[in-house]
């Protein structure tokens, strides 16, 4: 019986550490590009523009980088593609139990460049997020539209980048909010 304890408390032990270890791998997602930072931003702002059925706006585009810059100190190109959904966000944002989870809000996507000199897209895992949330139904729906953002057909020319101000809305002028 006791051997059945500690082997029981052991597993426990060892899953627990094992969830702490993969946490990051699990909640965040890493995908490689095959053009360039300014290029994938903004063939992924054109994906999420094509959503449009499904409540997605364009609410930004930040330049970390650029402030990191301003300081003196350089980095590795980063562009922060900003989106919201107001179909997704509505429900979260109605319910005080989940409205905390604006903290997500809008939904980001970032592109950036390594040392190894590729581009990269980094991406909140939106259907594990959901199901450790509560909101398992929309996120899954949000991850749905995430892989739509990031497939890129090759055969489309690249469109220009968006410049849009965070919070300064992005679809066709008209203000987005931030979601």
């Amino acid at each position: 019986m006791m051997k059945a304890v500690v082997g029981f408390i052991t597993g426990i032990v060892f899953v627990g550490i094992a969830g702490w270890n993969m946490a990051d791998v699990m909640m965040l997602r890493e995908i490689q590009s095959p053009y360039g930072v300014e290029e994938t931003a903004a063939r992924i702002q054109r994906n999420i523009q094509s959503l449009s059925a499904n409540g997605w706006t364009l609410s930004g585009l930040r330049n970390p980088a650029k402030a990191i810059a301003k300081s003196g100190s350089n980095v590795p190109p980063v562009l922060l593609v900003e989106a919201c959904s107001t179909k997704y966000s509505g429900p979260i944002l109605g319910e005080d139990k989940t409205r905390i989870l604006s903290i997500l809000m809008p939904c980001t996507i970032t592109v950036y460049k390594k040392d190894d000199g590729k581009t990269y897209i980094g991406l909140m895992n939106a259907g594990l997020m959901g199901k450790m949330f509560g909101v398992g139904d929309i996120m899954a729906q949000v991850a749905k539209d995430q892989v739509i953002f990031t497939t890129f057909d090759p055969k489309k020319p690249a469109p220009p980048l968006i410049k849009i101000k965070p919070g300064g809305g992005g679809a066709g002028g008209k203000s987005a909010d931030g979601c």
